[in-house]
Formats: C-alpha cells, structure tokens, sequence
C-alpha cells in the first residue's frame, strides 16, 4: 500500500498570511500522496459581522442558521479554500479545491434536533473514496473545505476535524493513512498554560483519566474522539502537533 497523509489545519493558522505560507510551505515538502482539510471559523464570524449576520456557539459549535450558512459557503468553501489552492499552485503542487458536494465526494444528513437545534449542520453519512483515490492517481491533490451535502441538494457545514477524520477512515481502505491534526499548540497539553507540557502518547485508557481529571476539555474532547474513531477504522497513525511541526517527531501520538 501506497502511504497517504492527511494533514488538518484550522484556527488562525490559515487565516494570517505568514503561518499560512509556513504551514503551506511545510506541507509542500512532504512525501508521497496526501491530502488538506482546512477550517475558517474565525474569518467566518469576522464576516458574518461585517454582514450583520449573528454568530450564535454551543459548546463551541457553531449555529448554522440560512443566514450562517451563507457566511460559511461563502468563506470555506471560496476565500479560505481558493487561497490555499492558488498557494499550493504557487508552489508547484496542482492542488484542486473541493467541498463534499463536488463529485459528491461526502454525502451527510442535517443533524437532529435534539436538546439543541444546529440547522445547516451535517453528520457525515459516507465519503467515496475511489472518486478521491482517482484524483490522487492522477497527480491531483485534493483541498477540503468543512463542507457536505444532503441527497436534497443542501450545502452542510461539517466540523473540519470530522471530515479529515472521516476522509482518513475511508482512504484507509486504500492506503497506509496518517491523519495530522494541527493547531497552535505543541500537542495534548497536561498544562494549558505550558506550551512545554505535551502528553506524548495517549490511549483509551489514558483519555478517559485526562477528561475525568478535566485536563482534557472543551474543544479538544470532540478532536480526540475522531482521533480514537480513526485509529480504530483502520487508520495507521493519528498525530496532534503544532502546524510548523509537521513532518516533525513532535506532538501527540493516538495509539488504540
């Protein structure tokens, strides 16, 4: 089996134009096949104000409400993704910019309402892989954008950290897949209020003692529940680290 890496990247990481062009940079260097998923939260709720548009969070996930969800179209799917893409062709990487609604590439369902009502948010039901895996033979690499598609024809916004995560399981049919998670931290912190406090290694086990211990919280719990998903659908390795670490033996490994 080929190798194929999936790198993850979000936060302010690809909306300043410095980490961007390292991070960029950094990724271009990597060998073999691999593929880009990227978030935009934030230049999404700088816009939607701009617009007028409220940006309603529940423990830290975002309301997509008709209104938000053309704030999120409109930057992830265009300013943020089509950014990246024309970098990467900079770069000599011929890059193509996809949401899960080209080729139908990540079909989702809107998530039921529950205690709380998301709207134009999607559970990710499938991803063709063959279709992706095409593109990769080709000498295509594709750049995600954090949004799905319904089978009636509505755009989803889908949590960045789901669809790499989702992507790597089907692509792990197809390759020896390392999924990378990068944010703005050095990985797992046991502090985090100090950078240099990084849990090399984390199990189930280990999981379940951090979060009872309220050292691993809010935002990350959702992240490390996709790393765990992963890794057990087959996933070779699941890496947290800081964006200018990749390709580093640095950050945080998931083991099963």
């Amino acid at each position: 089996m080929d190798t194929l890496t999936i790198i993850k990247v979000g936060g302010k990481i690809v909306e300043e134009p410095e980490t961007l062009s390292q991070l960029l940079s950094d990724f271009s260097k990597i060998q073999g096949l691999k593929i880009l998923v990227h978030g935009g939260g934030r230049a999404a709720t700088k816009l939607a104000e701009k617009l007028g548009v409220e940006t309603q969070m529940v423990n830290g996930k975002r309301i997509t409400n008709k209104e938000m969800l053309d704030v999120v179209t409109m930057v992830y799917g265009g300013l943020v993704n089509k950014n990246i893409v024309a970098q990467l062709q900079s770069r000599g990487i011929n890059a193509l910019g996809l949401t899960g609604a080209d080729m139908g590439s990540i079909c989702s369902h809107k998530r039921p309402i529950k205690d709380i009502d998301y709207g134009f948010v999607g559970d990710v039901e499938r991803v063709k892989g063959k279709q992706i895996s095409a593109l990769l033979e080709l000498g295509i690499l594709p750049v995600f954008a954090p949004l799905t598609f319904d089978t009636q024809g509505n755009i989803l916004n889908t949590n960045a950290d789901t669809v790499a995560g989702e992507i790597a399981k089907e692509m792990a049919k197809f390759y020896n897949v390392t999924l990378v998670f990068c944010f703005e931290k050095k990985g797992v912190l046991a502090d985090v209020n100090d950078e240099n406090s990084v849990i090399t290694q984390i199990d189930t086990n280990t999981f379940k003692d951090l979060k009872g211990q309220g050292i691993i919280q809010d935002g990350m719990i959702p992240k490390l529940e996709n790393a765990f998903d992963a890794i057990q659908s087959g996933v070779k390795q699941v890496i947290i680290t800081k964006a200018d670490a990749i390709g580093k033996a640095e950050g945080t490994v998931i083991v099963g």
